[in-house]
């Protein structure tokens, strides 16, 4: 804690004996606190991140690099994974088990192709700016395009004609494209052929797809596409299948965060502290762990009612919970003409609905408040709105997040966020040396 304990030194001697700081002394806080933060200098060491060595950001990074484990202590909590094992239990009897096997529409494609479209291409999904249904289209104007061969010798084509060459990051955009070719020229296959490979073992496959340098296919992405090359039948008689863990990102953070199933000693800090991501790398392994240990328990307590693997839990939690229920879309308004209050799903109302369920016809109202739909009685209102339970058979709807008692201790616990280490606005182009000024992130 050397580094840390410095730093309070010179801010107490900044701040010398007084209540109150004058300008003088407010500048040597500034200084300091920028100094310690945002500064680095010749000779303050390098650190190895996305396989090269790069310089500290500042001495706080380098403390941070060291100690963020133990400042922040994450911890699963198996009393809470047990309450949301039970909670998504009641989902698989009440739906069959429908909730956890979401499929999307393979467009037509055969198994070989939808497999040789998703590999080439879910390690550039990018907060899902990659749409099946636009790729397959150009996979059926030109096939070649997603040929590996031609992908390799010219990377930044094909990012052009997959349509995100607008989009951020080029450089790891090409880089990935021109890594994960070359990884299945080395194997001597296409995408569909790789399970094979690895003697149609899941798992040995994630850690030969993860350990591949430069790819982009990390924890999250690998088994999202493992888990629907299984979910959608693409591959079948495979082992290995319940070791693919559910893929972390802010909403399964998220939810594990308000649920209580990982807690942190303290809340968790900005992207602004978290330099190079050791927070957010931490906290999604934890995440990962912990829906695992959820799983666990739900399959030793019910075992012939639940899923096969911890991966599925992801498109309940993920695409229903964390997108739809656990969001502000609750909204309280005021009638303008009369004194009475009424909720509603939507910002965009206009008209008192009272007024209107009562057969007085344009009489205007105004959202006061906005709330998430577990925080209020009436939260329903907003629930039996979302997509998810408008998709319901009737026999299958429900009124209330599953989660809505487990969470009222954290239920406005924020994820994560991450700032890339590359990219215009990442890390790396926010150096500034101590003495020097300057530096940061840009807009």
């Amino acid at each position: 804690m050397d580094i840390l304990s410095n730093f309070c030194f010179e801010i107490k001697a900044a701040i010398g004996e007084t209540d109150n700081l004058t300008i003088s002394e407010a500048r040597k806080v500034v200084k300091t606190i920028n100094d310690f933060l945002y500064t680095n200098y010749p000779g303050i060491g390098t650190t190895l991140e996305l396989g090269e060595y790069r310089e500290y950001f500042s001495d706080f990074h380098k403390f941070w690099e060291k100690h963020h484990k133990e400042i922040l202590d994450c911890k699963i909590d198996d009393e809470k994974c047990e309450l949301v094992a039970d909670a998504l239990r009641s989902i698989y009897v009440k739906t069959d088990g429908d909730a956890f096997s979401e499929l999307y529409d393979t467009c037509g494609l055969s198994k070989q192709n939808v497999c040789r479209v998703r590999f080439l291409t879910a390690n550039q999904d990018f907060r899902g700016s990659l749409n099946f249904a636009k790729l397959a289209k150009i996979f059926k104007i030109d096939n070649s395009i997603f040929d590996e061969e031609i992908i390799h010798e010219n990377p930044p084509a094909f990012i052009s004609k997959i349509g995100i060459a607008d989009k951020s990051q080029n450089d790891k955009r090409n880089g990935y494209a021109e890594t994960i070719s070359q990884f299945l020229l080395d194997k001597g296959c296409d995408p569909y052929g790789l399970i094979d490979k690895y003697e149609r073992d899941i798992f040995k496959l994630r850690e030969a797809i993860i350990a591949c340098d430069g790819a982009g296919y990390g924890n999250k992405k690998t088994d999202m596409f493992l888990r629907d090359m299984v979910v959608l039948g693409v591959w079948d008689n495979v082992s290995g299948f319940e070791k693919i863990d559910v893929a972390s990102d802010v909403n399964t953070i998220k939810v594990a965060l308000r649920t209580g199933i990982i807690k942190t000693e303290i809340p968790l800090v900005s992207s602004f502290l978290d330099i190079f991501c050791h927070q957010y790398g931490y906290i999604e392994t934890m995440n990962a762990l912990a829906w695992r240990r959820v799983w666990e328990l739900w399959k030793e307590k019910y075992p012939e009612e639940c899923i096969e693997s911890p991966c599925l839990i992801d498109y309940f939690v993920y695409s229903v919970i964390g997108k739809q229920f656990c969001k502000e879309t609750l909204y309280l308004f005021e009638c303008e003409t009369h004194e009475h209050t009424f909720m509603w799903h939507s910002g965009r109302n206009k008209t008192c609905q009272v007024c209107l369920k009562n057969g007085i016809k344009r009489v205007k109202a105004n959202p006061v408040a906005r709330m998430m739909p577990c925080s209020n009685e009436e939260g329903y209102v907003a629930i039996q709105e979302t997509q998810y339970v408008l998709s319901l058979p009737d026999e299958q709807k429900i009124s209330e997040c599953p989660f809505k008692d487990i969470c009222k201790e954290n239920r406005y616990l924020q994820p994560p966020k991450s700032i890339s280490i590359l990219g215009q606005t990442g890390w790396i182009t926010a150096y500034a040396r101590k003495g020097e000024g300057g530096g940061g992130l840009m807009a």
